[in-house]
């Protein structure tokens, strides 16, 4: 049987629609199912916007549609970060745009979404193996008619553990929830039935950890993306048990002397995405979401005051990445004089592409030479150029690095 995954559906509606996408994200659903009920195509383009910046700032993947007329439409979705799209079957122009989005963009990007609006005549004609079904409510009995190689996503109703057991192939559920914070409760339930649900589990006890004469273990937390350290704080084994059944870093306060979730006064909660421990076992490592700031000053790591510090060259690459990224965007912004970054932006958007292209020859040029030296050079200002054109588009190395992590 199938670990079943926990996607809710959410309808498109404004920058709202963000902030439930994230708040479902870090609570722990385990994808999310977007509605783009848009009836035209200026405000569907608007909801692909909104789609890039979901995938921009929320962690799980999404299955997105409702504006599928044609092929460019599943292309838009798709580019926009869908993992797969959906299309719902009505008549044989939707089941023709299903076989035709899934011999342009492969099986595994297409959905097919079968609703009220679904006859049995549509759904006969469906393909054993050739994508994955969404059913809607009633059309969820169509789950126990097996296609053969083919996963199934179902809307909840009375009985899913049952229906799901029955049914085989289930990859996930469209559960009913009164609000995010159900999430948890609702995956403890399926888990009790017997069933594989995707939860926060540690394969360790916190009697493992050597604590100390209070019952107390230091936790670094770091940024999960960037590794930034944002503060350091203490559990004991109430606060770590919490930590993951909840999924939300809870700490134990020696001050206070009592357990507190981080976030609960001020909102900027702290979602794990991985807990280790040392090779001394006395200290955790947590890495995390961070909502909002991280210290109560405002600022956003704990670690905002300098002490001490030597000159150094900064060797990350992605930190080279971003110190030279925001270089280029500052000169964008606070123009000066003599600078070629602002010369190519004065110049345009053509003498960027041009220079881009020049650099491009030049690293093949450089390639056909057998000492590397060389190459090195010229990938270095191609990448410069390719940072100019970033910035001009309004692209970042977020979204870039987060392009090539979905593929």
């Amino acid at each position: 049987m199938n670990t079943i995954k926990m996607i809710p559906a959410i309808i498109l509606e404004g920058e709202e629609s963000l902030l439930r996408c994230e708040e479902y994200a870090n609570k722990g659903a385990d994808g999310l199912l977007l509605f783009d009920n848009s009836g035209n195509d200026a405000d569907h383009d608007a909801n692909i916007s909104l789609l890039k910046n979901i995938n921009a700032k929320v962690d799980v993947p999404f299955i997105a549609g409702g504006h599928t007329l044609r092929l460019e439409d599943v292309k838009k979705y798709l580019y926009a970060g869908a993992q797969k799209v959906f299309i719902e079957i009505k008549d044989e122009k939707s089941l023709a745009l299903v076989t035709e989005a899934s011999e342009r963009f492969g099986k595994e990007k297409i959905a097919v979404y079968i609703s009220g609006a679904t006859q049995e005549e549509e759904y006969s004609q469906l393909n054993p193996g050739c994508f994955s079904l969404v059913l809607e409510g009633e059309r969820s009995k169509y789950a126990g008619r097996q296609l053969s190689g083919t996963e199934y996503l179902l809307s909840a109703g009375t009985d899913i553990e049952a229906r799901i057991k029955t049914a085989g192939n289930i990859y996930g559920i469209i559960p009913l929830l009164n609000s995010p914070d159900d999430i948890i409760s609702y995956k403890k339930r399926l888990k009790d039935a017997g069933l594989e649900v995707f939860v926060l589990e540690s394969n360790m006890k916190f009697s493992d950890f050597k604590s100390d004469e209070a019952g107390l273990v230091p936790v670094v937390v770091q940024d999960y993306k960037t590794s930034e350290v944002l503060m350091m704080a203490y559990m004991n084994q109430e606060a770590f048990d919490k930590t993951i059944e909840t999924g939300r870093m809870t700490y134990y306060s020696r001050s206070r002397e009592e357990i507190w979730i981080k976030g609960l006064t001020s909102g900027h909660f702290q979602y794990v995405r991985e807990l280790s421990i040392d090779c001394d076992k006395d200290t955790l490592l947590a890495r995390v979401f961070q909502v909002g700031a991280a210290c109560h000053t405002g600022n956003r790591s704990c670690f905002y005051t300098p002490v001490a510090k030597k000159e150094y060259k900064v060797s990350n690459p992605f930190e080279v990445f971003q110190d030279v990224f925001r270089v280029i965007q500052d000169r964008k912004e606070n123009p000066k004089d003599g600078s070629y970054t602002n010369y190519l932006f004065d110049k345009g958007i053509d003498k960027i592409l041009k220079k881009l292209g020049e650099e491009a020859v030049e690293i093949v040029i450089a390639a056909k030479n057998p000492d590397p030296e060389e190459i090195k050079y010229e990938i270095s200002d191609f990448l410069y150029h390719m940072m100019v054109l970033m910035a001009e588009k309004g692209v970042t190395w977020e979204e870039i690095t987060d392009e090539l992590n979905r593929r």
